[in-house]
Formats: structure tokens, sequence, C-alpha cells
């Protein structure tokens, strides 16, 4: 039997993958599957669909060509919202749904923010979530800003599809070169233009010559680079794609490593050529001779969802309180959290399948009443999958002639070795599979089945506290509703009690939320007393019982009140496990709700490679900053691991203030599945709504040189980031799946994990002082504290990135490290440096641990030992601008600073800590 379950372990750690994933795969030379969704907030308007269809056309000979002759778009899908009018040439979606978009047309994040981005929030080299375009774009309206959108689309697809970065950077647009001029950020170097301030003042707008920064010595805040409209160079895509020459990414051999460009920062300075070659995509192509067709286009119209639910009623449901715990979830998932309008029908199943209600649509309570009616209410009998699988194609058959796009969400305890009689027949119907495996088992032929089908997969333990398969079926909301329409989870928590027979907390509804809030606590032994108090303290204690599926329920049927609401729990066992969950959703469709998103960085994985976990917190599109967000991590056994996500640009982190909270986890405590459930809160005045354009955003053009004379575009719109709107109390909690770990070996583990790698190194000159800020790794990636520092330095960037141990090093036998994530402050008179014709110089830091472990090369710092020329001297008929202040949003960036270095001496120390 042990041989047995270690071989079903091994099929799951093959067939399982990533859920809610890009659908896209190359075949040949061309991707294929690509979904490009447009949202239900936006208005019908047949155009967009035109517009996209030649987008992606355009895209793909510029795509085709930039690549060397590689790689094209072959056939793409276009998902059309519910709301727009029926047409014959619209078919109904199968796999294809809003999760699983490579592309979402949507209105813009903030009123007049049009700017395409991708939503990336990982490394070099890992693709991205999704590209994200506004209905103006689309439409052709911004080209003036962004250029022709066919080559945009070129340009955040690379983004998305191969994890490179742009080769400008807002947030450092200029720096200081080695031929000791201002530079702007850009790649190729030979890109030409000028640097000016253009400013509008009601109908009069002027242009002038930029200022230098007199602590920077680099261009004030309000200096752009102005290209030249007529150009020879070719490179590169990844900076200026709109420029007429441009045609390919930036290589080896034309690639600015001195610009601080994100692509710089975050790929360890290799071009984009060099990441791009080194993907899957261009190790399984060739180049071809003839030039690819033109892509293939199918326009599907979301419909009405469809679901039937196959439930586990076979004999091994009978034990650890499955069989209740399922209907308990079940009828969670029928009363709150299947939309109004769907069709939903049942299927029991054990050694044989029985319809227990065909499709029904919900319109009313009525309905899911009846629906609630038809669970099991025994256990007993083996277990055939395929049956209950078969048995729910036809109740979906008998309303609908294809099955392209139903639901089945399938929930067993158990394994069936003829489950594998049927994957061909769920691959071939079209048919969506969902599966929640309860108990320590997992038939690998489902998992299968829900992964080329590109369902959901959910794990609950026998532990009931921990709420497990309540979640899971909350989780299972529409992927293609309208956010308005969809159910978010609020609270959702658990405890087995024993001496204390007490379970209190409050639960924070916000404005956003509020319309079909929905109470729900359930309980293992005895009915409890429930007590709930609104935030005027009036009691509420209209609660609906029922003892037989020991269950508790109340529905507001207006809109809750916002504030705190109170709960007490009052156990009337010894040894109960309560349990309760709190949903509501939008308040106002026009308003968006507050969601939190939860996920690992893969599903399979083996020790010790570490985990990540990423929980992105967003109100609409626009990201939520300074939040409190803690993820558990359950092992099946039971063991669970609490960790603080942090949004701080470090360690597992990769952006600062991008609203995608990030922590490593390695506390694996045996082999097998973990579960993930995050929690999000507010506090009072401490959570707010970014207003900074989107990281990874489409570079905005801000005018050309023609003829010599600046032909400006107007200027981008900018809303004050002092002005962020702050947000009021609230918190939310999310299911992130589950993920696999094997070789894991016995406790106590080794110590195999060096300090993460610093990401966010900095430098300052203060007179012949170099002062360094970085956040401090951990002992174990970022939890603990390192043992000691080794800070180098050179005159060359790649000398110091692949030499780094034969470096001049700086004494740092007097910095004392912090606990991770403390911002650490060091500062040091540079050693003298042996290579000639030095212009900068280069810093990096390594941190090592108390097992000698090492952690990678951090991001490189540079000095200039130079002022930078200028442009000649300004108009002084201009006031001279206030000095302006140097934002590092980012978290990883080169800083390019000035030292004037009149002989070199030993090293003082000065350390401070500021908590991050």
């Amino acid at each position: 039997m042990v041989l047995f379950r270690g071989f079903i372990f091994l099929l799951i750690l093959y067939l399982l993958h990533k859920s809610n994933t890009s659908f896209v795969r190359l075949n040949g030379n061309g991707y294929e599957d690509v979904i490009i969704a447009i949202d239900p907030g936006v208005p019908e308007d047949e155009k967009i669909i035109e517009q996209i269809k030649d987008m992606v056309t355009t895209a793909s000979t510029y795509l085709f060509e930039a690549t060397g002759k590689r790689l094209f778009f072959k056939n793409v899908s276009i998902l059309i919202p519910e709301n727009w009018k029926e047409n014959p040439q619209y078919k109904r979606p199968k796999h294809e749904n809003y999760k699983h978009a490579d592309v979402i047309v949507a209105p813009p994040t903030l009123p007049g923010r049009d700017e395409p981005y991708t939503r990336q929030f990982t490394e070099c080299e890992e693709k991205g979530e999704y590209i994200h375009f506004t209905p103006d774009f689309v439409l052709g309206k911004k080209q003036n800003e962004y250029g022709p959108s066919g080559r945009l689309f070129v340009h955040e697809w690379a983004h998305l599809r191969w994890g490179v970065f742009d080769e400008y950077n807002e947030d450092q647009p200029f720096y200081s070169s080695s031929s000791k001029k201002i530079e702007a950020t850009r790649c190729s170097s030979g890109i030409s233009g000028k640097n000016r301030v253009y400013k509008c003042q009601g109908d009069s707008c002027y242009t002038r010559t930029c200022r230098t920064n007199s602590t920077t010595k680099l261009y004030e805040k309000d200096c752009q680079f102005f290209p030249d409209k007529v150009q020879t160079e070719k490179a590169s895509i990844m900076f200026m794609q709109s420029i007429d020459s441009v045609s390919e990414f930036c290589n080896e051999e034309n690639h600015n490593r001195e610009a601080p460009s994100l692509q710089n920062i975050k790929c360890n300075f290799r071009s984009i050529w060099e990441v791009i070659s080194n993907s899957e995509d261009f190790k399984n192509t060739t180049p071809l001779v003839a030039p690819p067709s033109a892509p293939a286009f199918s326009l599907l119209r979301i419909s009405q969802r469809v679901v039937c639910l196959v439930l586990d009623k076979s004999g091994s449901m009978g034990g650890y309180n499955r069989l209740n715990r399922m209907n308990q979830a079940a009828e969670y998932f029928l009363r709150q959290i299947i939309e109004n309008g769907s069709w939903v029908g049942m299927v029991h199943f054990s050694s044989l399948a029985s319809i227990e209600s065909e499709l029904i649509q919900i319109t009313n309570t009525s309905q899911r009443n009846k629906l609630v009616e038809s669970l099991p209410t025994t256990a007993g009998g083996g277990t055939s999958i395929c049956s209950g699988i078969r048995r729910a194609f036809q109740v979906i058959g008998n309303l609908y002639s294809q099955l392209d796009g139903s639901e089945i969400v399938l929930l067993t305890d158990g394994e069936d070795n003829t489950a594998g009689t049927c994957i061909e027949e769920v691959r071939q119907s079209g048919a969506i599979i969902h599966f929640i495996a309860l108990g320590e088992f997992a038939d690998q032929a489902v998992i299968e089945m829900s992964n080329i089908t590109g369902g959901s997969h959910y794990y609950a333990s026998d532990k009931a506290q921990n709420n497990g398969l309540i979640d899971a079926f909350g989780a299972l909301t529409s992927g293609n509703a309208e956010l308005s329409q969809k159910s978010i989870q609020l609270e959702s928590k658990g405890l087995t009690l024993s001496s204390n027979l007490w379970m209190n907390d409050t639960i924070i509804i916000d404005s956003t939320v509020g319309k079909d809030t929905f109470f729900l606590v359930t309980w293992a032994r005895q009915l409890p007393s429930i007590s709930l108090w609104d935030p005027n303290g009036t009691p509420i204690t209209n609660f609906t019982a029922d003892t037989v599926s020991k269950m508790a329920y109340l529905s507001i049927p207006e809109t809750a009140k916002v504030g705190i609401w109170t709960y007490s729990l009052q156990s009337k066992a010894n040894s109960e496990t309560l349990t309760i969950t709190v949903t509501s959703r939008a308040a106002n469709s026009s308003v968006p709700p507050i969601t939190v998103n939860a996920k690992m960085n893969k599903e399979i994985n083996s020790f010790p490679s570490p985990m990540i976990v990423y929980a992105e917190v967003l109100q609409g599109y626009v990201p939520v900053l300074g939040a409190i967000v803690t993820a558990s991590i359950e092992s099946q056994s039971g063991d669970t691991t609490v960790l603080e996500l942090l949004d701080n640009g470090a360690g597992a982190d990769s952006f600062k203030n991008d609203g995608v909270y990030s922590r490593y986890f390695t506390a694996y405590t045996e082999n097998g599945r973990y579960s993930l459930k995050v929690r999000a809160h507010g506090g009072t005045n401490s959570a707010t709504r970014s207003l900074r354009h989107p990281l990874n955003s489409a570079a905005y053009i801000p005018g050309w040189v023609v003829d010599g004379e600046i032909e400006a575009n107007p200027p981008r719109s900018e809303i004050d980031e002092d002005t962020q709107t702050t947000l009021e109390n609230f918190s939310r909690t999310a299911s992130g799946g589950a993920f696999v770990v094997s070789q894991v070996p016995s406790l106590p583990l080794p110590d195999l994990y060096p300090p993460s790698q610093i990401t966010d190194l900095d430098a300052t000159p203060h007179g012949d002082e170099i002062t360094l800020t970085w956040t401090a790794p951990g002992d174990d990636f970022d939890v603990g504290k390192v043992q000691y520092y080794i800070v180098r330095i050179s005159g060359s960037i790649l000398y110091l990135r692949d030499n780094f141990d034969d470096a001049l090093q700086v004494n740092t036998n007097d910095l004392l490290p912090n606990e991770a994530n403390v911002k650490e402050t060091f500062a040091f008179k540079p050693g003298n440096i042996s290579e000639e014709n030095v212009t900068h110089i280069f810093i990096a830091i390594k941190s090592v641990d108390k097992s000698n472990l090492t952690s990678k090369i951090s991001n490189i710092a540079q000095v200039a030992l130079f002022i930078p020329e200028a442009d000649p001297s300004p108009d002084e008929n201009y006031p001279t601008p206030t000095p302006e202040k140097n934002h590092h949003n980012s978290g990883v960036n080169i800083s390019i600073l000035v030292l004037s270095v009149a002989g070199f001496a030993v090293v003082t120390i000065i350390v401070s800590i500021t908590i991050c």
C-alpha cells in the first residue's frame, strides 16, 4: 500500500500544474489559444472587435520580423461580454474565460489613464499575468501618445511571454554616462533626440532647455526626452517601438548597460535578446523561410453559467464527518456563491450515479432551497467517478445541445482506478472540471481532467476548524461574471474549543461591499449560542438554524451597515469545532470592491527549492498599498505556518508598492499537499489606493523632434501622489489553492537556504563618503538575521557582476546586521580602484548566514566621479524650479549620483537602523 501511495503521489506531481494561467501554446512557430477578453464594463462597440483583429494581425508580422522570422500569432479567441447583443458569428466558449485571458480590454485603471501595461510582479524570465488595454487605446484614439497598437502589442507581449522589462525608467529617466554627459535612459544609446521641458498654462505652451538638479546633478523632474522623428537605429522595441525605424530588440552588442533601465536592474544587465533567446520559445523553434499566414480569430460570447454538482456519497464519506461537511459547503455554494441567472443541476455517485436534480435556473430563494433539498443524506457503496461525470454530461445535455463552457464541480474523498477511462471523453466534451479533494487522497485522473479543461482544484483536510472545504466552494465564483456580481469573502475562521467555550471576534464591512451579506456558522456537535451585533450595537437575531446539517445562516436583505460587526459564539459541548464565514457583494456596481487574490509561484515543488506566496490586493485594477496581509499555509496533516506578506520590494517581493504582497515559504514539514489561505486587512488611515502610473506601462510619447523643432503632444495627465485616496477599514480572505511538495527529508530540516538577494541597494554621496542603504535579508531568505555582509567595489559594472569575489573589498567589520526587512545604512570612504579611466564607482553586496551560505550578488549601485555635462544653459527668463523629491518606488534601483573624490582614505563606518 505504501508503494501504491508513492506511485499515486508521483503521478500527482507529474500531472499538476499552475491553475488560472494562460492557455497559450506554441505549435510549430505560431502561438495558439491566445485569449483577448473584453471586460463587461466596456460599452458595446463592434469596432473594438475589428480593431483587435487589426492590432493582432499587424503585431504578428512585426513580431515575426523582430524574432528573426521565428514567432507569430496563429489563432486568437476574442471573448465578448454577455451584456453585448447576440450575433450569429459569436460562438459559445469552451474553456476560455476571463481568468485565463492573456489580454484584457477594460476601462482605465483611473479616469484619463489610458496607458497600456502588463501586470508583471515576478522576476526576470518569468511570465507576466496579463496585458491591459483600454477601449480608447484599441480604437486608435491614443496613437499619438503611445504609437501604433500592433507595435505596442509586441512590446507588451515581450513582458508577458518572456519576462523582460522596459528599457526606460520613469523613476530614473536620466543618468550620467561614461562620456561624462547626462543621457536619457534608453536602449540603444544611438536613439537621438533632445532633452527639454514642455509646459502649458491654459492655451499657452512653451519649451525650454532642461536645468540640472543641485542634488543629483541630473536633469530636473519635468525634463523629458523628445526623440527625433526620423531615426536610423533599429533597437529597441522595449524602449520606444513607436519610432518608425525600430524593428529589433537590443542585443548583446548594442545593449546600453550604463542606463538605469528596469531591464538592466531586473535582468542583471543582460539585453532583451539574451533573455528571450534563452526562452523555451526560442529553444524549440528555428527561423522560417516563408512568412506566415494571417492570424485566425474566434469570436466567443459569454453566456449564462451552467454548473452541475457531482457529489461523492460513497461509504468512505461516512467517516470524519465528511458527508455532513460536504453538505454544509455545498449548501453554502447554493445559497450564496452561485450567481443569479445561473443554471444548476446535481448528481450523486458511489458505485453508480444518479441524477438528483435537472438543471434549474437560479432566480430567487425557492430554486436555491429546492437544490439544497437534493443534497445526499446517507453514505454507502464504492466510488465510480466516471459514472458521476457521465451523468453530469447527461444533465447538461438534456437542456443544451453542446457542453461547451459548462462546469462540473466534482467532490470526492478517494481514488478510483477506473477514473482514467473517461479522460478522453472529458477532453472532447468542452466542459470544465473543478475538482475538490476531501481528505488525504486525490485521484490523479481527475487532477488531469481539471488541468486539461482549465478548471480549478482545491484540497480540504479532515480538520474542520480550518474551514478548507467551505473556502474551496466559496472560491468557485464565475470566471466570467462582472466583479459586482461575485461573492467576496470577508471572513473565514474556525476553532476547536476545549476549555475556552467562546469564539469572539469582529468583522469589518466597508463601503465597497454590503450587498447580499451572508453569515454562516457551522458546528460539529451541538447548536451553539450565536450573538451578532451591527456597528450601532443593535443585536441581529434572525439566524436560520439547521440542526441536521449543523449550520446556521443569516442573509441581510438590504445593504449591510458599514462598520465593525461583532459576533460571539458560545459552544454548548466540549471539544466543539465552530466555524464562521462571511461573504458579501459590491454595494454599488459603479464602485469596484476591494479584492484579494492569492497564489503560489508554482504548484509542483521539490525540496529544497523555496516557494513564494503572492497576494494581490486591488480595488478594480488599482493597487491597494499599506494593507496588513498574512498567509496561512497548512500541510495535509494540519500543521500550519503563518507568514506576514510584504510589499517592500525586497526578498521575494519584486516591486515595492505595487499592491502585490509576497514572502518566501520554506517551512516544509512533510511530503504531500499544502493549502494556502490569505487574509488582508486595512486599518484606519493606513491603506491607500496607488495613484501612480502602473509599473511596466508603455512609454508615453511626449512628442517628436521634426526638422530640429519639437512637436509636442499634450502633457500626460498626472495625479499628485500626495493626494492618494486613504481607504477605510476593510478585511478580506481568499483561498490560494494548493501545491504539492516532494523529497522533504525527516525533521529537523538541514539548513540549505542562503540569505535572499538584496535588490534595493542604493548609494548616496556625503562629502568624501558614500552612504549605502538596503533592506536586510534573513538567515533563510527573508527570515532571521545574516551573520555578515561582503561589500565590494569596482570601476566596471561587468567586472563586478562577473568577478565579484575578485573585486576590491570594503572593510565592514563594524557593520552589525539587523533582522530581515529592517533598513540598513552603511557609510564608507572608497578605496583605491586600480582600473584606468574610471568614471564611476560600482558597488554590490553579498550576505552570508550562520551556515556560511552566501546570497546572490545584489543589484549594482553606482556613483559618478564627475559632474556630468548638461545641455546648453537654459533661458534665464523662466523661474528656477524648486528641488524635486527623489522617488524610488520600484524597490530595485541603480543609484546614479555624484561623488567628488580628491583622494582615498581609510574606510569609516556609520550604521543606523530604520524599520521598513
